[in-house]
């Protein structure tokens, strides 16, 4: 089997033409960029716009569901209250981590028409249906528009901090115009995450917040592996046009990027199809930012740094020299 391990299929070097088709992908990403905007903000209803708002952040009832001292379903507690039609659903395992979970907390929302007193009626019903008479549900609270509305501008506020401060590193590291192009690719990566939830109408809750800041990550990892072999290819090859120097240092990253995408990907799409529906769209919008994140490496990070061009150190790049091991 020659072709055994599968990454010999891969090629080992490419010469591939990407700054070449810099103008029609920026076209492309800004009508994108733009379409996701509109998306998310149409209409303009609060607390979310276009995003199909979970509990998180459009508020709710909540209460304690106890099974001590036998340990908690927490399966069959969602199973149970997701075919009342109470909008979403939310569990939070309590108590000390690595024991058993006997205490669990359950977050719902209150129907059109119906009063958070009858729905919480119909939850405790459902719950003692599935675990038994002797389960117990306690602690009955209303999370108001107002607790929600302050989540909502925390986890707004999580992603602004995070793309500032990659700016700053990017900044620190490299050159303005790579810090430039970076944050570039990062706006343009969670803008497009935040369309795909108003498009395909996915549950925006925490979990989704904790998903695009997961994707700026992985973003940043890419962007930052293609500048820094710009960076080195800058210093080696003086004399070689910008244009020519970033295809070139694209196509060494290529098979990198490919390889741990591709890796990633796998693990997500089994998460999104065997993860049931609490981590569906988490897996989703990871495996859209993953792709898009290394689309903006190449087609939004790279042609700005073109656009607005780079200083080139005078001193040349030091091979590293192998040593003997004593």
């Amino acid at each position: 089997m020659s072709f055994w391990p599968l990454i010999k299929l891969l090629p080992q070097k490419t010469n591939l033409e990407f700054v070449g088709f810099a103008k029609y992908a920026a076209v492309l990403s800004v009508l994108a960029v733009l379409g996701s905007i509109f998306m998310v903000f149409y209409p303009l209803t609060p607390p979310c716009g276009g995003l199909n708002c979970g509990i998180d952040f459009r508020g709710g009832n909540s209460v304690v569901v106890s099974t001590a001292p036998v340990a908690i379903d927490q399966a069959k507690v969602r199973d149970a209250l997701e075919k009342l039609d109470i909008g979403d659903v939310g569990t939070q395992g309590l108590g000390v981590p690595g024991q058993a979970v006997t205490d669990i907390a359950v977050r719902f929302e209150t129907p059109r028409g119906a009063t958070p007193a009858a729905t919480i009626d119909r939850v405790e019903e459902a719950v003692r249906g599935a675990l038994g008479p002797e389960a117990k549900v306690a602690n009955p609270e209303t999370v108001g528009p107002k607790v929600s509305g302050e989540l909502l501008k925390g986890g707004v506020m999580a992603l602004g901090i995070a793309i500032v401060l990659m700016l700053v590193y990017i900044w620190f590291r490299f050159e303005w115009q790579f810090a430039l192009g970076a944050v570039a690719g990062l706006m343009h990566d969670t803008i497009l995450v935040f369309g795909l939830f108003a498009i395909a109408d996915l549950e925006f809750n925490l979990t989704a917040v904790a998903s695009i800041l997961t994707v700026i990550g992985y973003s940043m990892n890419d962007t930052v592996v293609v500048f820094d072999r710009l960076r080195e290819n800058l210093r080696k090859y003086k004399k070689m046009p910008l244009r020519d120097v970033i295809n070139l240092s694209i196509n060494e990253t290529l098979s990198r990027t490919i390889i741990t995408g591709v890796t990633a990907i796998f693990a997500l799409g089994v998460l999104a199809i065997f993860g049931g529906s609490s981590l569906f769209a988490f897996s989703v919008s990871l495996i859209f930012g993953i792709v898009f994140g290394t689309y903006s490496s190449i087609y939004v990070g790279a042609p700005i740094i073109l656009l607005w061009g780079v200083k080139r150190g005078d001193e040349e790049a030091k091979p590293i020299k192998a040593q003997r091991a004593r």
